[in-house]
């Protein structure tokens, strides 16, 4: 059985860090597609960032290019997310979804779509106060 757990949320300053985890079990980590989402209260579920093992390009929303960066650690079978700069507009639940075989463009193509992922992890809050 696929899971995956994210992790790492909590309440921060505006300004400050975070680093949330995705670890993902049950699941053969050598060809795949990771994507972070999030969802505010009251917004719609946001696309934001996304990585392939097959070194194709990453992506990531326009809110949150140049303050986060997204990485995977293969022999953990984690995804990370490195958020810098936070705002209190990235207050939101974020959760990660996985799929297999995805191709070196996945990102590209389909990374922001949650459709596109065959597996979800619960989420983890993040809490930007001014």
């Amino acid at each position: 059985e696929v899971q995956l757990q994210a992790s790492g949320g909590g309440l921060v300053q505006t300004g400050g860090s975070l680093t949330l985890s995705c670890t993902a079990s049950g699941f053969s980590f050598d060809i795949y597609a990771i994507g972070w989402f999030r969802q505010a209260p009251g917004k719609e579920r946001e696309g934001v960032s996304c990585i392939t093992s097959s070194r194709g390009p990453s992506d990531y929303a326009d809110s949150v290019a140049g303050r986060f960066t997204i990485s995977s650690d293969n022999a953990k079978n984690t995804v990370y997310l490195q958020m810098n700069s936070l705002r209190p507009e990235d207050t939101a639940v974020y959760y990660c979804a996985a799929v297999r075989d995805a191709d070196p463009y996945f990102c590209t193509a389909y990374g922001a779509k949650w459709i596109a992922y065959d597996y979800y992890g619960q989420g983890t809050l993040v809490t930007v106060s001014s």
